[in-house]
């Protein structure tokens, strides 16, 4: 791995898990010891973060960016455009026998979700691999590509919610539905499903951030 893609992908994980929490600044000196490595690959991997949202230049150097309420807001809007046409389009062209492989397991995802930190990976995993077939069911490169984009900002949310059991239930049976619709062949209730998960969602997000 590339000195510059070493320094991208710690600085990228340390952002999103709310290690580098909003507003810190990350010195250039300090930021290369602590990653092992010289100053001109850490300048590279700031610039890739700032390009992505990630951080800004502020007055002492790059600054980790926060999220507000109105920054929630327009992911969602961004959100539900993107996933809802990639779901119906994943009915379309999806295989049936694989949604229906991961609709059966989000069933039974509240075991995980009630099993402690071992199960929610599980869970985290179990979701990333839905997002992954319908990656490849739509074969739209271009489609994939903006939502890729999207979900390095919404894991830094659902970081900002926590794991709150009863919420990770009920997206779980969500996820399930939309498992369910794209199986199906369904494109008009895929993406319906999808809206239905994503408007709770949006609600338990910002339910969440206004409490802290």
């Amino acid at each position: 791995m590339r000195a510059s893609d070493k320094a991208y992908a710690a600085l990228r994980d340390d952002i999103i898990e709310w290690r580098l929490l909003p507003g810190t600044v990350l010195a250039e000196v300090e930021q290369s010891e602590r990653l092992g490595v010289s100053r001109t690959p850490l300048r590279e991997a700031l610039s890739r973060l700032t390009a992505e949202g990630l951080t800004t230049p502020g007055g002492r150097g790059v600054v980790v960016t926060d999220i507000s309420l109105e920054d929630i807001d327009e992911l969602f809007e961004l959100r539900e455009t993107l996933e809802g046409k990639a779901a119906a389009l994943a009915a379309e062209r999806g295989d049936p026998g694989t949604f229906e492989q991961l609709r059966s397991e989000l069933l039974r995802a509240p075991e995980l979700i009630g099993a402690g930190d071992p199960g929610l990976h599980e869970y985290y995993g179990l979701v990333a691999r839905l997002d992954a077939a319908i990656d490849a069911a739509i074969s739209n490169a271009y489609l994939v590509q903006a939502m890729r984009s999207l979900r390095v900002h919404l894991v830094r949310v659902r970081r900002l919610a926590a794991d709150d059991t009863a919420r990770l239930t009920a997206a779980a049976a969500e996820h399930a539905a939309i498992a369910e619709a794209i199986a199906a062949g369904n494109p008009r209730l895929a993406e319906a499903a999808t809206t239905i998960h994503l408007h709770r969602s949006l609600s338990h997000v910002k339910a969440t951030h206004t409490s802290h």
